[in-house]
């Protein structure tokens, strides 16, 4: 059994096609390069234990602040503090990278390239 082929498959514009494609994907890294700069610098804030301890990371994953309530700083309870402390930590390093993914997605249309971004 043969294969059939598109009528003018190939007619061609093989060459004109891959330059095309080349010139979408570079469209898309430099799109996704310029989303990572300005994610990269986006604020992130996440509580935990009813607004107790508050931290705000940036999109590059770096911590930025950390709020602590007077209220939850007990000596005899260090543990809850660091529970407290990690919970929101990690929430907003969660907000952060949901964020950059689902850009990534939408500039990519779901495309994933290993070392494209």
């Amino acid at each position: 059994m043969k294969a059939r082929l598109p009528k003018n498959f190939n007619n061609g514009g093989g060459s004109q096609n891959i330059q095309q494609l080349a010139r979408q994907a570079q469209k898309m890294q430099e799109e996704m390069d310029e989303a990572t700069k300005e994610l990269d610098v986006k604020e992130y804030t996440a509580a935990a234990g009813g607004g107790a301890v508050e931290a705000v990371v940036t999109g590059a994953l770096e911590v930025k602040a950390l709020n602590i309530s007077k209220d939850v700083v007990d000596p005899e309870d260090i543990d809850m503090l660091a529970d407290l402390i990690m919970a929101s930590v990690n929430e907003a390093i969660r907000k952060a990278r949901d964020e950059k993914s689902a850009t990534m997605d939408r500039i990519s249309g779901g495309l994933n390239v290993p070392g494209l971004f």
